[in-house]
């Protein structure tokens, strides 16, 4: 019985002592190098196991191997024994459970860690953080896109973890998180030191087409390209070069957003000071056209003053033109000083105020009465338009085409291109028009009625006898006198009883230019003669009878 005893006894002290002294599968444990022989070194991790492990894994990324028989190593156990009868040991493993648990920690507390860039995968890269790998995002490198990482490679540097999942082994982490926060402190401390007017170097970074961004020594500003000179810039590339070193002036500092505002403008004399001395009102000057918009053109007067020559005032004839097509970027122009506003920097030009008013160089060489030549330049249903020197126009309207006839059926007589003569009627400078006359060339009536007027007594000519009355002829002017005015004695208003070729003496009651008409009566001489024959030989009243009167006078005649 009591050998039976010391037997169990035996037996639960040898289990007990597998039980504590046997390292599980999947733990890390202590081991002894031994010895190193193509390219593993054999390792005694103790209780009789020895294993092998490749020597490249022992090596940082780009570097070789560092390890000597005697060394003591962590490994990571696999298995107590592998077909070969040895264990099964890592040394990547054991490192990745160690730097696994130093990451976790780091993560943890939002700790900055170590590592190197060693390869480049779809997206980004990969980094090694002392045996665990990371996944480097390629917008989390820097805090500019990077063109070539090739410097980085294998340089060790910090990095911030932004993810890790331990259960599927995942880490991503951040370079450009550790740039920013340095930046960050660097751009505090520069910012501290700067005052708002301030004058400092900077060296040109970067070139955009609204402006410039200039490094003051960790800290950018932006140059706008209204701030870049006093006169007009269309591109910065025009005065500055990346890399160049500028000297400008600090005009903001937002401190909540570390934005920076710099001029180079502002350190040079301000031209605006003298513009008003210098370009008095109504005076010429000579300029040069910056820019065109549709509302008109920019002219520089000097480097850093421009002024607008507005659209209504490029030129006297070519109204609803793009300016555009009247003058053009770079071409050399005369404008004159309309008007200065010195507190807004605005000066108002005028292109077409440095030449002669066209309306009145014309009403100068071309009076009323006057005849001229022009193309028809366009037939509207009001009349003629028709060209005339400095590109001006004028207009015949219809009741000034022909005598004869109606306007609107005359129209059809010309066409785009004709040459017409006319006559003058009227220049109006203000408005900016001119009356033409075609049928005005027509002087024949003009010269026929020379010296008649109202009231005058004249002979005519009867040419035709119609039912209203008859028409008659002076001096190569017809007119029509009505039935009512053929006689003072209604029972003589009879048409019939004249003959053509009679020849008749009448009064002239009107005469009308416009229609080429004289207005005659019979009837009305009659009167007037009565009328001067009571004033001169007596009246009715006094007992002598009408025709009493009218024999006195026409015996006086006689004599």
């Amino acid at each position: 019985m009591a050998t039976n005893a010391s037997m169990d006894e035996f037996e639960a002290l040898l289990n007990e002592s597998f039980e504590m002294d046997t390292p599980d599968e999947g733990s890390v444990v202590k081991g002894k190098v031994l010895a190193i022989e193509a390219g593993q070194a054999i390792i005694d991790i103790g209780y009789k196991m020895e294993g092998r492990i490749d020597l490249k894994e022992f090596a940082e990324p780009g570097e070789s191997a560092k390890i000597e028989v005697g060394d003591e190593v962590e490994v990571f156990l696999d298995r107590v024994e592998n077909a070969r009868g040895e264990a099964s040991i890592s040394r990547d493993k054991a490192r990745r459970e160690e730097a696994w648990d130093r990451l976790e920690k780091a993560y943890a507390d939002e700790e900055r860690v170590e590592g190197a860039i060693f390869g480049r995968v779809k997206g980004g890269f990969t980094v090694d953080l002392g045996g665990a790998v990371a996944f480097l995002p390629g917008s989390q490198v820097d805090v500019r896109p990077v063109r070539d990482a090739g410097p980085l490679m294998g340089l060790k540097q910090p990095f911030q973890i932004l993810k890790m999942d331990r259960r599927r082994g995942n880490i991503v982490v951040s370079r450009r998180a550790i740039l920013e926060e340095s930046r960050a402190e660097q751009r505090a401390e520069v910012i501290g030191n700067l005052t708002e007017g301030q004058a400092v170097d900077g060296v040109v970074k970067n070139i955009t087409e609204y402006g410039a961004f200039v490094d003051l020594g960790g800290v950018d500003g932006l140059l706008h390209v209204t701030d870049m000179a006093w006169r007009r810039v269309n591109d910065p590339r025009e005065i500055l070069t990346i890399g160049e070193t500028v000297k400008v002036q600090v005009i903001k500092i937002n401190k909540e957003t570390h934005r920076i505002s710099l001029g180079m403008k502002q350190l040079q004399d301000d031209p605006w000071g003298e513009v008003a001395a210098k370009y008095a009102l109504d005076s010429t000057h000579q300029g040069r056209v910056t820019n065109i918009t549709d509302y008109g053109a920019f002219v520089e007067l000097e480097p850093g003053v421009e002024g607008l020559v507005h659209v209504s005032e490029m030129s006297w004839t070519k109204k609803n033109v793009h300016p555009g097509k009247i003058v053009s970027t770079s071409q050399e122009v005369e404008v004159m000083v309309l008007e200065i506003d010195s507190a807004k920097r605005r000066v108002s030009l005028g292109l077409k105020q440095t030449q002669r008013n066209p309306w009145e160089v014309f009403a100068e060489n071309n009076p009323v009465g006057k005849e001229i030549e022009g193309e028809v330049k366009n037939i509207t249903e009001f009349g003629l338009f028709v060209g005339l020197d400095n590109d001006i126009d004028g207009m015949v309207h219809l009741s000034d085409i022909t005598w004869d006839g109606r306007g609107e059926d005359a129209l059809g007589d010309f066409r785009k291109g004709d040459m017409v003569k006319a006559v003058v009627t009227e220049v109006d400078v203000e408005k900016e028009r001119i009356s033409l006359s075609i049928k005005a060339l027509d002087g024949s009536f003009d010269t026929a009625v020379d010296g008649v007027k109202r009231g005058s007594i004249i002979t005519v000519e009867v040419t035709s006898i119609e039912e209203g009355g008859i028409e008659v002829e002076y001096e190569g002017a017809k007119s029509f006198i009505r039935r009512s005015d053929l006689s003072r004695d209604r029972a003589e208003q009879r048409p019939e009883r004249f003959g053509v070729g009679d020849k008749l003496d009448v009064r002239v009651t009107n005469v009308d230019a416009k229609t080429r008409r004289l207005g005659l009566s019979i009837k009305a001489r009659e009167i007037a003669e009565e009328k001067e024959a009571v004033e001169q030989y007596g009246s009715s009243d006094s007992g002598a009878s009408l025709g009493d009167i009218l024999g006195a006078a026409l015996k006086s005649d006689d004599e």
